[in-house]
């Protein structure tokens, strides 16, 4: 049952003009950032905005009327990029797809490790296995999180006993599917840990492909240091940063949580290649991100209604090639530690003004607070004449809340003009070549520590 329509208002309604309404049953940064935009929760069907389970829009989307004013934050076929062998299945036909067309860029689509879905791919899987017999790999259950049932392994004689499990058993159509994939055993590492990023972008529509890109992320290490050693493939605090992993570990930092900003990553990576190098690294990390919703933009359900917060976990080699590893439609908003929440709740604040049920926004915008517009229709780079770099991962977020692509709405940045505040921005980046000072470093727990001595990445 739908909610009756709104009395109608003079212009932009503000949220003065009325009571905006959620409806969630989750009770972390979600419900923490609603709250706080002075929204009214409901238990019944007049919600502004639905934030939902998964399984609700299979179970009950279809089955409603929305008024043209309500949003829910999933597409209804989200789990073609969110299960981890769906995903690898668009990917590789969306690389067909492009070798088929003779496109060079076919040649960019190779940021997944080598992958097979099990028990139906196991034949294939066993021939691949023979000719790399040196190598790792990882076996992931598709529908679980928390890295629950992950495991390692060399030999195939290690995953005979998961093999003969009828719940595996391929003939077994209830069988619970897996995907294996060749592990990625060179990872880069900071004081000797391993470490993946989680990286959010937001879609608010996939015609037009429609995509902002959150400037903070973070990155998550594990507690012990890394060794590719076949004797340690069973320590999954070595291997797996998955914080319900890592509280298991005696050296967990519950202070902060085993986590880096994505701020701190780059600023300690410039202090040590420069800042070409880690620009077109970074810049790597947001073309993968791009490259994975261009292989579901054609097959996935547009609708109004829907937009989708997608968590991507990303991470990169010794050689800086950059991996996707999973894309998460129901990203963690539960948060360890008091930077996380605050960088979770203002995630969501920022997301919720761009979904815009309030009507606020003019429709020209290129940055809401920590947001990027990075792809309406065609790609949205920073300005070259005001900005260092072809990416704004893992820069500041300006004073100003918002900017549009004619001016900028808010205080602005460095409390100037916003061209006096670009500029003044681009001058203190320019020192950042030559290295940084007071870079993040791991202390004997793990802790890192870059309070002192920052630079300013805007």
């Amino acid at each position: 049952m739908s909610k009756p329509p709104s009395q109608p208002v003079q212009g932009k309604p503000s949220s003065a003009a009325r009571v905006f309404y959620f409806r969630t049953t989750f009770r972390n940064a979600i419900y923490e950032a609603l709250k706080r935009r002075g929204w009214k929760e409901t238990d019944g069907d007049n919600w502004d905005l639905h934030w939902t389970e998964r399984e609700w829009m299979s179970e009950v989307f279809d089955s409603i009327h929305l008024s043209p004013t309500q949003r829910v934050n999933h597409f209804r076929n989200q789990r073609e990029l969110c299960r981890k062998d769906l995903m690898v299945k668009n990917l590789k036909r969306h690389k067909r797809q492009l070798q088929k067309e003779q496109n060079p860029e076919a040649d960019a689509y190779s940021f997944w490790p080598l992958t097979y879905v099990l028990p139906g791919d196991y034949a294939l899987f066993v021939e691949e296995f023979k000719k790399y017999p040196t190598s790792f790999w990882i076996m992931k259950p598709v529908g679980r999180a928390q890295g629950k049932g992950i495991f390692l392994f060399k030999q195939l004689k290690e995953i005979a006993k998961w093999k003969s499990d009828s719940r595996y058993n391929a003939e077994n159509k209830d069988a619970e599917t897996y995907v294996v994939q060749r592990y990625i055993s060179n990872p880069y590492l900071v004081a000797g840990r391993k470490f993946d990023i989680r990286l959010y972008a937001l879609v608010t529509s996939y015609n037009p492909l429609t995509v902002w890109l959150h400037r903070s992320g973070f990155c998550r290490f594990s507690s012990t240091r890394y060794s590719n050693s076949a004797t340690t493939m069973q320590d999954t605090t070595m291997h797996l940063t998955n914080v319900a992993i890592q509280k298991k570990s005696d050296t967990y930092d519950s202070e902060t949580g085993g986590k880096w900003s994505l701020r701190d990553l780059k600023l300690y990576l410039m202090s040590r290649y420069g800042v070409a190098v880690v620009d077109r690294l970074f810049n790597e990390m947001e073309m993968t991100i791009m490259r994975c919703l261009f292989s579901v933009q054609n097959i996935m359900m547009n609708d109004k209604h829907c937009f989708e917060l997608y968590g991507f976990d990303v991470l990169f080699d010794d050689s800086f090639k950059v991996y996707v590893i999973e894309v998460n439609a129901s990203p963690s908003m539960s948060a360890n530690t008091k930077e996380d929440m605050d960088l979770k709740v203002g995630l969501l604040s920022n997301a919720f003004d761009i979904v815009d049920i309030e009507g606020k926004m003019q429709g020209n915008e290129t940055r809401v607070g920590g947001f990027d517009l990075i792809h309406k229709g065609i790609p949205i780079k920073p300005n070259s004449a005001t900005s260092l770099y072809t990416t704004n991962l893992g820069c500041d977020i300006p004073d100003d809340i918002v900017r549009s692509s004619e001016n900028t709405v808010g205080s602005t940045t460095n409390g100037g003009t916003p061209k006096e505040g670009e500029e003044k921005s681009k001058s203190s980046r320019s020192g950042s070549k030559a290295g940084i000072a007071g870079r993040p470093a791991f202390g004997a727990g793990g802790r890192s520590d870059s309070r002192a001595g920052r630079k300013t990445l805007t």
